[in-house]
């Protein structure tokens, strides 16, 4: 993976954070139905993640 730069560590932690609330999400609609407003809030935090990485140097 050369030319790769180290990811940092709040690209990292919003990734992490992203990546759990898939899952506490999907867990949500496979045990109790979808919610659009729980979907709604994952884009949003997916598009605030992507942004991170955007702007990142």
């Amino acid at each position: 993976m050369s030319g790769m730069t180290r990811m940092p560590v709040s690209a990292k932690a919003m990734t992490v954070c992203t990546v759990v609330a898939l899952v506490v999400v999907t867990a949500y609609t496979a045990a109790l139905g979808s919610s659009g407003w729980l979907w709604f809030c994952w884009v949003v935090l997916g598009l605030a993640t992507l942004g991170v990485f955007a702007t990142r140097e």
